[in-house]
């Protein structure tokens, strides 16, 4: 982390916390996701899900780009070093008393799903399709967020609890953790609603 500046916090989630920051070489600046758990050593960190689906993932113009591993053994801390972009597509819409133009709306929506395509035909599912999850920085989006990610011909049943519930298929509510990458394409249609409509298509109370 000594190479990098922060500069602000930008979200935090469960298992995780989101950082802006500057590099010290050259100015740029980049996103910084530091794990909340402590891992015991490299051969564990490159186990990890994530990064494994981020290195077979790039280079893709619509996935969000890992540009770094930092991991300290001696307190096992992890952070991981992205491309940093403008807002995700909750922060676009949240509060917008307009409609998005039709022609970004088709723009975004075409980049998402090549998005998913490239995840899907490298045999993973990202089991966490929501706004905030979908970065953009002008015309560009990026899917990011693999931290739940899955390999399509991995053994189920799966983890039930996956997928904010608004955005989760029938077949993670329905079954016990049997379903499969085509519950992607459910919350991408979740999405497309709620871009167009400027509210989530099915929203439940957050304790529900």
């Amino acid at each position: 982390m000594h190479k990098y500046r922060l500069v602000a916090k930008k979200g935090e989630g469960t298992f995780s916390e989101v950082l802006k920051a500057q590099c010290i070489k050259n100015s740029k600046y980049v996103a910084i996701k530091c794990m909340k758990n402590h891992f015991d050593s490299l051969e564990q960190v490159n186990n990890l899900r994530e990064i494994q689906a981020l290195r077979r993932l790039s280079p893709h113009a619509n996935v969000i780009k890992l540009l770094e591993v930092l991991y300290d053994q001696p307190t096992g801390r992890l952070a991981l070093v992205f491309e940093l972009m403008d807002m995700n597509i909750y922060e676009l819409i949240r509060g917008r008393r307009h409609y998005v133009a039709e022609e970004k709306t088709k723009n975004y929506m075409y980049q998402l799903m090549k998005a998913m395509d490239h995840v899907h035909r490298n045999g993973i599912f990202h089991r966490d399709i929501k706004p905030e999850n979908i970065l953009i920085m002008e015309d560009n989006l990026k899917l990011a967020d693999f931290g739940s990610c899955r390999g399509i011909y991995s053994k189920q049943p799966y983890t039930e609890y996956i997928s904010t519930r608004w955005y989760r298929a029938p077949e993670c509510l329905l079954t016990d953790g049997y379903y499969n990458y085509k519950m992607d394409m459910w919350g991408v249609g979740c999405v497309f609603f709620e871009i167009v409509s400027l509210f989530p298509l099915f929203p439940v109370a957050r304790n529900k």
